[in-house]
């Protein structure tokens, strides 16, 4: 299958607004790091790429980029394939740290958005809107070497949204934030949806994805082993799992033959019912026996489900720097 997508080749319905990703496949030696992966982000919404460390997410967004070629599939921007043309479209987060660390923090965002058009006095102004908005007015003219991790992260997200792209595309953006800017972070995201950008982000932090994303897959040693909504999910997942508090004895909850697992306390439990089971047929049958005063079913959270389908079935691969498209300072090198 041909990389080079002709626009007259797509088909009319994929050429609205979105990213469209089709039998995605990268080797690097004999390992399949992106094996047959296909999806769409549109706009207007955020798409999420999980997976655990190793997955196949990083390669992913790099072949979005073109930074990465793919050995098979098609990849198109609003039904057209990648072109320079998009550069400025674009907002770039990478997972490693990309900046010139002797260089200042204001010459520094102000350098990356002249590269993304932005006249400099135009680039000075929102730089600064942004770093106060990210309290780090106060650092602007500090070395970049001379921040914290997570400060150090703030400039690399601000560089990548400064010159307003359509297309926002971020590795790990939470990664070394604390819980404050975690919450801005996500605030901002939900700005760039209603915005009706692309959004698309990658993390193996299921609480990020299960309150963010509206689309997302989960992929693991490269394949797709999930996709949908986060609420797909959870149906699809679902174990018919139970909250219920109660006053008296309830030991006998967990030998009873429409019960699959128990977890007994004090006055409450949360159980796990067989697949056929109703809660709705369980309730009547306990009530006999129980005083039940709280009874309540429950959604698998992302996190459960991450865990069932990937557990410690994970294997980290590492591709060298220049298979990457790094440079051995680990810059990644745009083609």
């Amino acid at each position: 299958m041909s990389y080079i997508l002709l626009q007259l080749s797509i088909p009319p319905t994929l050429r609205f607004k979105m990213i469209s990703v089709l039998n995605l496949r990268k080797q690097f030696s004999n390992v399949t790091a992106v094996d047959d992966v296909s999806f769409k982000a549109q706009r207007g919404k955020i798409f999420g790429l999980l997976g655990p460390n190793g997955a196949g997410k990083t390669t992913t967004i790099r072949l979005l980029l073109n930074i990465l070629s793919p050995d098979d599939g098609q990849i198109t921007f609003d039904g057209f394939a990648f072109s320079s043309a998009l550069q400025n479209k674009i907002g770039y987060l990478p997972e490693e740290r990309g900046l010139y660390r002797k260089s200042k923090l204001l010459n520094t965002i102000i350098y990356f958005a002249t590269l993304k058009g932005l006249s400099e006095s135009e680039a000075k102004k929102k730089a600064k809107e942004w770093l106060a908005r990210f309290e780090l007015l106060n650092y602007a003219e500090r070395r970049i070497q001379e921040l914290s991790k997570g400060n150090q992260q703030k400039v690399q997200f601000i560089c990548s949204l400064l010159h307003n792209p359509e297309y926002v595309i971020l590795d790990e953006p939470f990664s070394g934030l604390d819980p404050v800017n975690q919450l801005l972070m996500r605030e901002i995201f939900l700005e760039q949806r209603k915005a009706g950008k692309v959004v698309i982000f990658s993390t193996h932090i299921m609480e990020h994805a299960e309150k963010l994303c509206d689309e997302l897959i989960l992929i693991n040693k490269g394949k797709i082993v999930l996709d949908g909504t986060v609420s797909e999910a959870k149906k699809r997942f679902g174990k018919n799992a139970i909250y219920i508090e109660f006053d008296g004895d309830g030991s006998f909850l967990s030998s009873m033959n429409n019960v699959a697992k128990c977890q007994l306390f004090q006055n409450y439990a949360e159980l796990e019912l067989n697949n056929n089971e109703s809660p709705s047929e369980f309730l009547r049958t306990i009530v006999a026996q129980l005083n039940v005063t709280k009874f309540e079913t429950k959604e698998p959270s992302l996190y459960s489900i991450f865990l069932e389908l990937v557990g410690n079935d994970s294997t980290e691969f590492i591709p060298k720097q220049s298979e990457l498209g790094m440079t051995s300072n680990g810059r990644v090198v745009q083609k």
